[in-house]
């Protein structure tokens, strides 16, 4: 994609979700596998749209623009989607939230994690506001995004999604879920999309 190869990927998982997703699990796999000398990150996210913004710019604040990618899931699209903005670095997308200020109301209060439904967490009223403070605006190199859109979703309309990434490198699927299973298929894409080599 930049003639260069990616030293470091961050992943950012979706709300309620973890690093524990199917999805996470399969990425770190096959980087550990295909491609161990690159950093991997990723983070459980704290439920605080502005925290874990500043958990993650801290997190990465010293890593090479020119050589960091980032990888988001739904509400992590959307996260990905700002710091690649903020960033200039590749972006790769897997149905991305597009406005989630406005679909996130509803679980205003008390929330239980996917991977761990034993535990809780609070998804708080200010929250929504911290969300809008997040959204990113027309993007500045599409070129530098991968984006994956299933159109069975049954969380977010692939519609949207489309109309927000339509001018990246994007993927529509028929069928599939929110969840994109069958995403192991896509991961040498996302390894050549970000310069490195094809698995032996």
């Amino acid at each position: 994609m930049t003639g260069t190869s990616i030293t470091h990927l961050l992943y950012l998982h979706g709300f309620r979700s973890s690093p524990q997703s199917h999805k996470a699990r399969q990425m770190a796999a096959y980087m550990a596998q295909h491609h161990p000398a690159v950093h991997w990150w990723c983070p459980q996210l704290p439920p605080s749209p502005r925290e874990a913004m500043t958990l993650l710019l801290d997190g990465i604040s010293a890593w090479p623009r020119d050589r960091m990618a980032v990888v988001g899931s739904s509400l992590g699209g959307f996260y990905a989607t700002h710091i690649a903005e903020a960033t200039g670095c590749l972006a790769m997308l897997i149905n991305p939230a597009v406005d989630p200020a406005r679909d996130l109301g509803r679980y205003i209060g008390e929330n239980h994690q996917w991977h761990a439904p034993a535990e809780r967490f609070f998804f708080l009223p200010h929250y929504v506001q911290e969300l809008r403070d997040l959204q990113a605006g027309v993007l500045r190199e599409p070129a530098r995004y991968r984006t994956l859109i299933a159109k069975g979703d049954e969380v977010l309309d692939w519609r949207e999604m489309h109309a927000r990434y339509a001018h990246t490198s994007v993927t529509v699927t028929e069928g599939g879920d929110h969840a994109f299973t069958g995403f192991e298929a896509f991961l040498p894409d996302f390894a050549a999309f970000m310069g490195l080599p094809a698995a032996a």
